[in-house]
């Protein structure tokens, strides 16, 4: 697995945190209801974003594995879940920080908030199925397997808010006004920042994986 691309996506993400934390705190106004708390919303958007993005990697992943039974596509599957279960968990958890002073409450079962919670659920019962102590072949199938099936949530967490009543507010909306020009370029320049943290994470996860299968390898080889 060609790994030399991840070096400089990392070096790359240290500056871009550092821009993303400046228009946050220095160039994007504070919003007048909400004050400062609403700041968490420039951490919440990527971490969500991305979360799908990772569990749709899961999907297409676990699709290639299955007709190419290549270890890569499960490698790919198994590091894309984990870093969506953190991101997806980390988001849940901004959003209650957010919600808490918005709403009054820490947990509602909105839509967006119960289909997201769900999700995360699922994902993590992923993860446990990929721990269980099977031989690795039909371990990456039966996980290839979950993972496509599993998928079914994500889009119920993108259309829910469109789907059924929402208190959970739309980011872009032309009709109410949506954002600030400048909250805009701060929540576009953060969800750029948290793709490049995401890339080096997922591409970190899935190496360690490749080189585990290395050394598994290795050993199956000197026992016999």
């Amino acid at each position: 697995m060609r790994t030399k691309w991840i070096a400089p996506v990392a070096l790359l993400a240290a500056p871009a945190m550092a821009l993303s934390q400046y228009l946050i705190y220095q160039y994007a106004p504070v919003e007048q209801v909400m004050g400062i708390v609403q700041k968490v919303f420039y951490t919440h958007l990527p971490l969500a974003w991305w979360s799908l993005l990772s569990f749709f990697c899961v999907f297409v992943a676990s699709i290639m594995y299955l007709k190419t039974r290549k270890r890569f596509w499960d490698n790919v599957a198994a590091a894309s879940a984990e870093v969506g279960v953190l991101f997806s968990g980390l988001a849940l958890v901004t959003g209650m920080i957010w919600g808490r002073h918005s709403w009054g409450v820490w947990w509602t079962w909105d839509p967006r908030l119960t289909t997201t919670l769900v999700m995360w659920f699922v994902y993590a019962g992923y993860l446990i199925l990929r721990s269980m102590s099977l031989s690795t072949e039909r371990k990456a199938v039966v996980s290839s397997v979950v993972g496509i099936a599993a998928f079914i949530d994500v889009p119920l967490v993108f259309l829910s808010a469109r789907l059924w009543r929402s208190i959970h507010p739309a980011v872009f909306n032309s009709k109410t006004g949506g954002l600030e020009p400048e909250m805009k370029i701060t929540a576009i320049v953060c969800v750029l920042c948290f793709g490049l943290i995401w890339a080096t994470l997922v591409g970190i996860r899935s190496s360690q994986m490749a080189l585990s299968d290395r050394i598994d390898n290795l050993t199956t080889h000197d026992e016999l």
